[in-house]
Protein backbone atom coordinates (compact mmCIF):
# COMPACT_ATOMS: atom_id res chain seq x y z
CA UNK A 1 0.00 0.00 0.00
CA UNK A 2 3.01 2.29 0.89
CA UNK A 3 4.78 1.50 -2.25
CA UNK A 4 1.73 2.24 -4.43
CA UNK A 5 1.24 5.78 -3.10
CA UNK A 6 4.70 6.34 -3.09
CA UNK A 7 4.21 5.52 -6.91
CA UNK A 8 1.01 7.33 -7.20
CA UNK A 9 3.27 10.56 -5.57
CA UNK A 10 6.07 9.79 -8.02
CA UNK A 11 3.81 9.90 -11.18
CA UNK A 12 1.85 12.86 -10.05
CA UNK A 13 5.61 14.37 -9.50
CA UNK A 14 6.21 13.92 -13.10
CA UNK A 15 3.17 15.21 -14.58
CA UNK A 16 3.24 17.99 -12.31
CA UNK A 17 7.04 18.72 -13.62
CA UNK A 18 5.67 18.34 -17.29
CA UNK A 19 3.00 20.50 -16.96
CA UNK A 20 5.77 23.42 -15.78
CA UNK A 21 7.77 22.69 -18.52
CA UNK A 22 5.11 23.22 -21.16
CA UNK A 23 3.68 25.91 -19.53
CA UNK A 24 6.93 27.83 -18.94
CA UNK A 25 8.14 27.29 -22.82
CA UNK A 26 4.68 28.32 -23.61
CA UNK A 27 4.18 31.95 -21.89
CA UNK A 28 7.67 32.13 -19.98
CA UNK A 29 9.53 31.69 -23.12
CA UNK A 30 8.12 31.07 -26.61
CA UNK A 31 5.65 34.20 -26.46
CA UNK A 32 7.98 36.91 -24.88
CA UNK A 33 10.25 35.73 -27.60
CA UNK A 34 7.83 36.08 -30.01
CA UNK A 35 7.12 39.89 -28.75
CA UNK A 36 11.14 40.83 -28.56
CA UNK A 37 11.07 39.66 -32.41
CA UNK A 38 8.52 41.56 -33.43
CA UNK A 39 9.52 44.77 -31.70
CA UNK A 40 13.03 44.04 -33.16
CA UNK A 41 11.15 44.11 -36.84
CA UNK A 42 9.06 47.55 -35.84
CA UNK A 43 12.63 49.30 -35.14
CA UNK A 44 14.23 47.75 -38.39
CA UNK A 45 11.08 49.25 -40.12
CA UNK A 46 11.35 52.31 -38.32
CA UNK A 47 14.97 52.46 -39.27
CA UNK A 48 14.58 52.05 -43.05
CA UNK A 49 16.16 49.05 -42.72
CA UNK A 50 15.90 45.80 -45.52
CA UNK A 51 13.14 44.23 -46.20
CA UNK A 52 13.90 40.56 -46.08
CA UNK A 53 15.26 40.82 -42.15
CA UNK A 54 11.90 42.27 -41.22
CA UNK A 55 10.21 39.88 -42.91
CA UNK A 56 11.71 36.91 -41.30
CA UNK A 57 11.24 38.64 -37.88
CA UNK A 58 7.48 38.72 -38.52
CA UNK A 59 7.52 35.47 -39.72
CA UNK A 60 9.43 33.91 -36.41
CA UNK A 61 6.52 36.24 -34.53
CA UNK A 62 4.05 34.27 -35.93
CA UNK A 63 5.69 30.90 -35.62
CA UNK A 64 6.61 31.12 -32.37
CA UNK A 65 2.64 32.22 -31.05
CA UNK A 66 1.63 29.58 -32.93
CA UNK A 67 3.96 26.68 -31.17
CA UNK A 68 3.76 29.02 -27.67
CA UNK A 69 -0.44 28.28 -28.23
CA UNK A 70 -0.18 24.64 -29.35
CA UNK A 71 2.15 23.82 -26.42
CA UNK A 72 -0.01 26.16 -24.09
CA UNK A 73 -2.81 23.53 -24.98
CA UNK A 74 -0.97 20.43 -24.30
CA UNK A 75 -0.50 21.98 -20.67
CA UNK A 76 -3.85 22.78 -20.19
CA UNK A 77 -4.74 19.02 -21.56
CA UNK A 78 -2.48 17.28 -19.33
CA UNK A 79 -3.97 19.53 -16.42
CA UNK A 80 -7.39 18.44 -17.08
CA UNK A 81 -6.27 14.68 -17.29
CA UNK A 82 -4.02 14.61 -14.10
CA UNK A 83 -5.19 17.00 -11.34
CA UNK A 84 -8.28 18.24 -9.66
CA UNK A 85 -8.51 21.69 -11.45
CA UNK A 86 -11.23 23.47 -8.27
CA UNK A 87 -9.49 27.03 -9.24
CA UNK A 88 -9.25 27.44 -6.09
CA UNK A 89 -5.63 29.35 -5.53
CA UNK A 90 -4.07 32.07 -7.50
CA UNK A 91 -1.62 29.69 -9.60
CA UNK A 92 -4.97 28.15 -11.06
CA UNK A 93 -7.03 30.85 -11.61
CA UNK A 94 -3.77 33.02 -13.09
CA UNK A 95 -4.46 29.98 -15.80
CA UNK A 96 -7.22 29.57 -16.75
CA UNK A 97 -7.46 33.15 -17.69
CA UNK A 98 -3.95 32.97 -19.46
CA UNK A 99 -5.33 30.13 -21.80
CA UNK A 100 -8.68 32.22 -22.45
CA UNK A 101 -7.02 34.94 -23.61
CA UNK A 102 -3.81 32.77 -25.71
CA UNK A 103 -6.94 32.14 -27.37
CA UNK A 104 -8.22 35.00 -28.08
CA UNK A 105 -4.52 37.11 -28.83
CA UNK A 106 -4.66 33.58 -31.37
CA UNK A 107 -7.76 34.56 -33.18
CA UNK A 108 -6.87 38.40 -33.26
CA UNK A 109 -3.65 37.65 -35.01
CA UNK A 110 -5.87 35.57 -38.36
CA UNK A 111 -8.21 39.24 -38.20
CA UNK A 112 -5.37 41.71 -38.99
CA UNK A 113 -6.50 44.61 -40.98
CA UNK A 114 -4.44 46.10 -43.76
CA UNK A 115 -2.40 48.59 -43.01
CA UNK A 116 -4.21 52.28 -43.83
CA UNK A 117 -7.82 50.82 -42.64
CA UNK A 118 -9.86 52.57 -40.28
CA UNK A 119 -9.63 49.40 -37.69
CA UNK A 120 -5.99 49.24 -37.98
CA UNK A 121 -4.31 51.39 -35.25
CA UNK A 122 -7.53 49.95 -32.32
CA UNK A 123 -6.23 46.29 -33.21
CA UNK A 124 -2.74 47.08 -32.78
CA UNK A 125 -3.39 48.78 -29.36
CA UNK A 126 -5.06 46.33 -28.34
CA UNK A 127 -3.17 43.19 -29.77
CA UNK A 128 0.08 44.67 -28.23
CA UNK A 129 -1.68 45.36 -24.49
CA UNK A 130 -2.90 41.72 -24.59
CA UNK A 131 0.48 40.33 -25.68
CA UNK A 132 2.13 42.22 -23.07
CA UNK A 133 -0.74 41.43 -20.31
CA UNK A 134 -0.24 37.77 -21.13
CA UNK A 135 3.65 37.93 -20.60
CA UNK A 136 4.14 39.45 -17.58
CA UNK A 137 0.74 37.32 -16.33
CA UNK A 138 2.45 34.19 -17.73
CA UNK A 139 5.65 35.21 -15.94
CA UNK A 140 4.12 35.38 -12.68
CA UNK A 141 2.18 32.18 -13.23
CA UNK A 142 5.63 30.40 -13.47
CA UNK A 143 6.90 31.64 -10.18
CA UNK A 144 3.44 30.70 -8.63
CA UNK A 145 3.84 27.21 -10.61
CA UNK A 146 7.19 26.61 -8.94
CA UNK A 147 5.95 27.47 -5.26
CA UNK A 148 2.85 25.04 -5.89
CA UNK A 149 5.76 22.49 -7.46
CA UNK A 150 7.52 22.85 -3.90
CA UNK A 151 4.36 22.80 -1.99
CA UNK A 152 3.43 19.25 -3.52
CA UNK A 153 6.35 17.64 -3.90
CA UNK A 154 8.78 19.35 -1.11
CA UNK A 155 11.72 19.48 -3.52
CA UNK A 156 13.60 22.65 -3.73
CA UNK A 157 13.24 24.67 -6.55
CA UNK A 158 15.59 27.49 -5.73
CA UNK A 159 18.12 26.49 -8.83
CA UNK A 160 14.66 27.07 -11.00
CA UNK A 161 13.96 29.76 -9.88
CA UNK A 162 17.22 31.54 -10.54
CA UNK A 163 17.47 30.04 -13.66
CA UNK A 164 13.83 31.37 -14.91
CA UNK A 165 14.71 34.93 -13.20
CA UNK A 166 18.05 34.98 -14.92
CA UNK A 167 16.03 34.67 -18.16
CA UNK A 168 13.59 37.01 -17.20
CA UNK A 169 16.16 39.84 -16.56
CA UNK A 170 17.80 39.12 -19.71
CA UNK A 171 14.57 39.53 -21.93
CA UNK A 172 13.08 42.55 -19.87
CA UNK A 173 16.95 44.30 -20.24
CA UNK A 174 16.57 43.13 -24.37
CA UNK A 175 13.43 44.59 -24.21
CA UNK A 176 13.90 47.75 -22.80
CA UNK A 177 17.08 48.15 -24.78
CA UNK A 178 15.81 48.22 -28.29
CA UNK A 179 13.56 51.29 -26.83
CA UNK A 180 16.89 52.97 -26.63
CA UNK A 181 19.16 51.53 -29.63
CA UNK A 182 18.21 54.01 -31.58
CA UNK A 183 18.86 56.95 -28.95
CA UNK A 184 22.05 55.49 -28.09
CA UNK A 185 22.95 55.61 -31.85
CA UNK A 186 21.87 59.06 -31.88
CA UNK A 187 24.09 60.18 -29.09
CA UNK A 188 27.17 58.43 -30.89
CA UNK A 189 26.76 60.42 -33.75
CA UNK A 190 26.42 63.38 -32.23
CA UNK A 191 29.32 62.82 -30.07
CA UNK A 192 31.36 61.98 -33.16
CA UNK A 193 29.86 65.28 -34.85
CA UNK A 194 30.82 67.12 -32.18
CA UNK A 195 34.50 66.29 -31.42
CA UNK A 196 36.89 67.12 -33.22
CA UNK A 197 38.11 64.32 -36.06
CA UNK A 198 42.54 64.07 -36.12
CA UNK A 199 42.01 64.38 -40.40
CA UNK A 200 39.37 67.37 -40.22
CA UNK A 201 41.80 69.82 -37.65
CA UNK A 202 45.04 68.74 -39.81
CA UNK A 203 43.47 69.84 -43.14
CA UNK A 204 41.82 72.96 -41.95
CA UNK A 205 44.88 73.80 -40.26
CA UNK A 206 46.92 73.10 -43.35
CA UNK A 207 44.07 75.52 -45.17
CA UNK A 208 44.55 78.58 -43.09
CA UNK A 209 48.80 77.93 -43.26
CA UNK A 210 48.34 77.60 -47.43
CA UNK A 211 45.77 81.10 -47.00
CA UNK A 212 48.32 83.03 -44.38
CA UNK A 213 51.47 81.66 -47.25
CA UNK A 214 49.26 83.18 -50.00
CA UNK A 215 48.37 86.42 -48.40
CA UNK A 216 51.78 87.08 -47.47
CA UNK A 217 53.36 86.33 -51.22
CA UNK A 218 50.45 88.88 -52.76
CA UNK A 219 51.08 91.47 -49.70
CA UNK A 220 54.98 90.97 -50.92
CA UNK A 221 54.39 91.04 -54.35
CA UNK A 222 52.61 94.20 -54.32
CA UNK A 223 54.99 95.95 -52.23
CA UNK A 224 57.68 95.05 -54.60
CA UNK A 225 55.67 96.59 -57.22
CA UNK A 226 55.56 99.34 -55.58
CA UNK A 227 59.33 99.69 -55.16
CA UNK A 228 60.24 98.93 -58.14
CA UNK A 229 57.07 102.09 -59.21
CA UNK A 230 58.85 104.24 -57.02
CA UNK A 231 62.67 103.33 -57.85
CA UNK A 232 61.20 103.82 -61.62
CA UNK A 233 60.47 107.08 -60.69
CA UNK A 234 63.45 108.26 -59.41
CA UNK A 235 65.60 107.56 -62.22
CA UNK A 236 63.26 109.13 -64.40
CA UNK A 237 63.04 112.40 -62.47
CA UNK A 238 67.06 112.02 -62.68
CA UNK A 239 67.18 111.88 -66.15
CA UNK A 240 64.95 114.50 -66.69
CA UNK A 241 67.01 116.41 -64.49
CA UNK A 242 70.43 115.90 -66.35
CA UNK A 243 68.32 116.64 -69.82
CA UNK A 244 67.22 119.85 -68.64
Amino acid sequence: MVCALVKVEAGRAIDIAIHGIMLWASMGLLLPAGILAIRLSTLMEECDSKKKPRVALFYVHAILQVVSVVVATAGAVLSIKSFENRFNNIHQRIGLALHIAIYVQFGMGFFRPKRGRKWRSVWYFFHWLLGTTISLAGVINTYTGLRAYHEKTSKSISLWVMIFTAQVSFMGFFYLFQDKWEYIKKQGDMVVGNEPNATAVVATTTTAICEVVVHAAETYRRSNALGTYFSRSKALKKLFQQTS
